[in-house]
């Protein structure tokens, strides 16, 4: 353990400049603590399962891909980790948030990618004249104006899951993830450039990965699928800047998903019944997608109402097709590693955290 004043440029660094640092440091003896690594990450591990935290970031992934990476080294996340941006004693960073629900994609039981591709490059403009339009209240606040990021997150995605009729967990599931997401990048990176078009692009364009042709995807090494045109976008980049120099930023949408009855961010449903407190009183809801389906297959009745409170809001005790039942099962019911492939399947596509 180092203290960052005896040591300094550790905070600053990364990859193997960071690495050269720390074992000069060590070499050196100017360690102020010297701990079990193991005995470390267990006491990490015990502290996150009784209370959540500390939140984990990885700088060196962070940095490596990020398109801010020309800026400087990036040190710190916001508290829910989805934004990661550069930010020294000049500049605090600021992000322009804006979910999108996407069950309003839906046509039926068929997800129109062409609708969300619309509705992302309005978010984009939207967020644009935000950022142009925004009250910053400190100095340092308004260096925004000079990088001008945003983050275009998402709600609702296992109630497009569920109104599709595919498990969370599901190998078709993984599929719509992916798609939906290199939808929502494309048309970012696409909208942003035509707005750089037309009133320049970003003051720090110049030197990002970006600016080299790099997008997200080039910097996890994975190859988009041929949907798009990534070659022609790629050139347009170069050619044109983009007006924005971070686009995609899945936050936690804890109030607006409420408000709008959407399952929250990316994850999946906790419960298919719960009880809703607000200042008028308590009452019960359950989940609308179930629901409709129960009342399609003519089993909606009063002792499958039982069953679900008698289970906790589980569907595994009654008596509906087992198709039925993966497609309902809720996040306590199935394989966390489901939640860490869809995380990974999507991330390629993803240019904050």
């Amino acid at each position: 353990m180092f203290c960052p004043h005896k040591c300094p440029g550790l905070q600053d660094t990364w990859g193997e400049e960071f690495e050269t640092l720390y074992h000069k440091y060590e070499k050196e003896g100017k360690a102020h603590a010297v701990i079990n690594a193991q005995e470390l990450w267990l006491k990490i591990c015990d502290s996150q399962i009784e209370t959540g935290t500390p939140y984990l970031m990885y700088k060196d992934s962070c940095n490596r891909k990020s398109n801010q990476q020309n800026l400087g080294t990036i040190r710190s996340s916001n508290l829910c980790c989805e934004v990661v941006e550069y930010t020294n004693p000049d500049e605090v960073a600021v992000c322009t948030l804006a979910s999108i629900a996407l069950p309003k994609c839906l046509a039926g039981k068929r997800f129109e990618y062409s609708r969300l591709e619309k509705v992302t490059r309005m978010v984009v403009r939207n967020l644009n004249a935000v950022i142009d339009c925004n009250h910053y209240p400190i100095e340092e606040a308004k260096a925004n104006l000079k990088h001008r990021p945003m983050g275009i997150g998402v709600q609702g995605l296992h109630d497009v899951f569920q109104r599709m009729e595919i498990p969370y967990d599901s190998p078709e599931a993984a599929k719509v993830n992916e798609k939906i997401f290199e939808t929502i990048y494309y048309s970012a990176v696409s909208e942003s450039m035509i707005m750089a078009k037309e009133y320049g692009y970003y003051e720090t364009f110049k030197g990002s990965p970006a600016s080299k042709g790099q997008l997200q995807f080039d910097l996890w090494d994975v190859t988009p699928s041929t949907r798009y045109d990534w070659v022609k976008l790629k050139n347009n980049v170069i050619n044109y800047g983009l007006r924005n120099s971070l686009l995609v930023a899945p936050m936690p949408t804890a109030s607006t998903a409420q408000i709008l009855g959407n399952t929250e961010s990316f994850e999946p449903r906790t419960n298919n019944l719960y009880t809703r407190r607000v200042l008028a009183g308590e009452y019960m809801v359950v989940n609308p997608h179930l629901q409709d389906k129960l009342v399609e297959l003519g089993v909606w009745n009063e002792k499958n109402r039982k069953n679900l409170i008698e289970n906790r809001g589980s569907v595994k005790g009654m008596n509906i097709p087992d198709k039925v039942k993966e497609v309902f099962k809720t996040v306590f019911e199935m394989s966390q590693k489901a939640l860490i492939n869809l995380s990974a399947g999507r991330s390629p596509y993803i240019c904050q955290s």
